[in-house]
């Protein structure tokens, strides 16, 4: 539901305690926690904050791109065009989805509450525009980006944040379950990245040599089988390659490939450089449903431990595979704003 929009002289000082409120709490609302040995508390996502998934505090969707309709991945992409013609950049995208996930679930209803409508549930009793326009993807769609980027500093902003401050929900922290499945979108319909300014793949490099050296490793164990379970010498299973590999380069991993998505910066996956590891889950868009792990070579390639009745092979990477997590991770680099 929106309720009356506040005049924009008025959002200053509102985004000014927004910010300080968020750098005094951390990165806690946007932080992802891995499946799998987690306390409960928030771990932060390495160089930058990618959007996927959301601190246990605030919850998951539970929703999968898997789960969308037709109806809701057609509103997605009205959106990303709408943002696209306007100019507005991809975390712009990511916020104008999470809000119309939790808004609507992405359908254009023409009831909510009060006189709530549309995508955005706008209210025409409060200025968003007659019950035509509100109800008009496009058109709402336009008016809610508008409004964000006019907000200052929005694009520093957590999503609850940005998006509370345009729409003024009486459940503020439910934008946050929903950017996960945002950015997962984003990525799928649009093959871009929605990451805040501050995160870019020149933010976190490995030590010399490092990246060279567990290559190096990796490709002296090509032809060796997989075992589930196995850390060498003689036999490996994904993780366990990339743990030995990792660990000739003088860089400690997690044991386990859920474990080790977390063990460094995050970069798109299109810019990932040699050294970097590539992640496959059920779920794209959720950290905590990843399988399997590869190690990026360069040139389009990746070294890996398959599956059992495989052995360490090279292969192309996949970029396309729906499988594919859309951020690779630097072994051992940390957050550029730690």
């Amino acid at each position: 539901m929106v309720t009356p929009l506040r005049p924009l002289r008025l959002l200053v000082p509102i985004v000014a305690i927004a910010a300080a409120l968020g750098l005094f709490l951390g990165v806690g609302f946007i932080a992802f926690t891995i499946g799998g040995g987690s306390s409960g508390g928030v771990a932060t996502s390495g160089a930058c904050d990618t959007g996927l998934g959301v601190s246990r505090g605030a919850g998951r969707s539970g929703a999968t791109l898997a789960d969308l309709s037709d109806e809701q991945r057609n509103n997605a992409q009205t959106i990303i065009g709408v943002a696209k013609d306007m100019g507005a950049p991809p975390r712009a995208w990511l916020v104008a989805l999470a809000t119309a996930m939790q808004e609507s679930g992405l359908r254009n209803i023409n009831y909510g509450d009060r006189d709530s409508l549309g995508l955005f549930q706008q209210r025409p009793s409060q200025g968003w525009g007659s019950p035509a326009q509100v109800t008009d993807p496009v058109y709402s769609t336009r008016t809610f980006l508008t409004h964000l980027l006019q907000v200052p500093g929005w694009d520093t902003l957590p999503v609850t944040v940005a998006a509370q401050t345009v729409q003024r929900s009486a459940f503020p922290d439910a934008y946050a379950k929903w950017e996960g499945l945002a950015a997962a979108l984003v990525g799928q319909l649009a093959d871009v990245a929605a990451l805040p300014a501050r995160c870019s793949s020149e933010t976190a490099t490995l030590p010399p040599g490092a990246a060279g050296a567990a290559i190096a490793f990796a490709l002296k164990e090509v032809g060796k089988p997989y075992v589930w379970g196995a850390t060498g010498p003689n036999t490996y299973d994904c993780s366990g390659l990339m743990l030995r590999a990792f660990q000739a380069a003088g860089i400690e991993l997690p044991r386990v490939s859920r474990d080790q998505y977390n063990a460094g910066g995050h970069v798109p996956v299109r810019d990932a450089q040699p050294g970097d590891l590539l992640f496959y889950a059920t779920d794209p868009s959720d950290p905590s449903t990843i399988h399997h792990v590869t190690l990026y070579m360069g040139d389009d390639k990746m070294v890996e431990a398959p599956y059992t009745g495989a052995s360490v092979r090279v292969q192309p990477v996949p970029w396309n595979y729906r499988e594919l997590v859309p951020f690779a991770t630097r072994p051992g680099t940390t957050p550029n704003d730690a």
